[in-house]
């Protein structure tokens, strides 16, 4: 399971070090407002279920430190190859095609130890940004 603050599950985009900080980065400035993950191994394999529109989830650094707080607008469950432009521009993460988006999320889940073909179940989430660090909020105001 994923760690909970606050009674909230975690967002932990990428992995630990330069990667997320870069991710975490733009969502705060507003540029990420989609993120990808992979049926199998993200929600499976560590027994979640999936997010829900209007769910809030608390942005975390490499400490599971609370960086900000994002809502859920959006999700949807899709084949690897039907993951659309769009949705991939809105990861805001500088590809310039989908091709390049496909390629680099092939190499990430790869350096994951998870092998993607055109038939992966990848869920693509949506969401807008709340607030960051603790935004003058309790844990208890972040909707436990």
């Amino acid at each position: 399971m994923w760690p909970r603050i606050g009674g909230l599950r975690t967002l932990a985009l990428g992995t630990p070090g330069e990667m997320r900080a870069n991710l975490n980065t733009l969502v705060l400035a507003g540029v990420k407002t989609a993120t990808a993950g992979l049926l199998t191994s993200d929600y499976a394999e560590e027994n979640e279920e999936l997010e829900r529109v209007g769910e809030r989830l608390v942005l975390v650094d490499d400490h599971d430190g609370l960086v900000g707080v994002v809502e859920v607008t959006g999700v949807e469950v899709v084949r690897f190859a039907d993951v659309s432009w769009e949705f991939a521009r809105s990861e805001g993460e500088g590809d310039r095609s989908i091709e390049e988006w496909r390629e680099g999320h092939r190499r990430y889940w790869a350096r994951e130890g998870f092998t993607v073909d055109d038939d992966s179940q990848v869920v693509c989430i949506r969401f807008r940004f709340v607030s960051a660090g603790d935004g003058g909020i309790s844990t208890g105001d972040l909707g436990t």
